[in-house]
């Protein structure tokens, strides 16, 4: 499947891209994270730890959530075109939080190399709350 930018040259600056939804986290999830990751902070598994840290439970790894925002974008423009993407966090996301990754097309310049595009981001989960702001920068070749 072609990329979702890349396939419709034509979108327009103001574009809201296709959302990426992802199911509800779970503990189990954020355990595999830990793993693939090597963040093993005892307050992502470990709910006493998590509740001494004042925490209110068991977080979820922000890294986490920015890669569900680096997922979307690889769905949006092509990976090898992307050549800046950075995320700030902001708030806690929790096992059970099911997050979304929205995006919109902010700047869109023809040039020799491509079409050189901006894109805004960020991961909310199923109430609204803004978990992660971001922004890409991506190449497109020309076809």
């Amino acid at each position: 499947m072609e990329p979702y930018l890349l396939a419709n040259r034509d979108v327009q600056v103001g574009t809201e891209l296709p959302p990426l939804e992802k199911p509800p986290i779970t503990r189990m999830q954020l355990i595999k994270f830990a793993g693939a990751s090597g963040d093993f902070n005892p307050i992502h598994t470990v709910e006493s730890v998590a509740q001494e840290a004042a925490l209110g439970g068991v977080i979820a790894h922000g890294m986490l959530i920015m890669g569900f925002a680096g997922q979307a974008l690889a769905t949006w423009v092509p990976r090898a075109s992307i050549k800046k993407f950075g995320v700030r966090f902001s708030a806690i996301t929790r096992p059970g939080d099911q997050i979304t990754v929205r995006g919109q097309l902010t700047a869109k310049e023809e040039t020799d190399e491509g079409t050189f595009i901006k894109i805004k981001l960020q991961a909310v989960d199923q109430k609204g709350e803004v978990k992660v702001k971001g922004m890409c920068e991506a190449l497109l070749p020309r076809a």
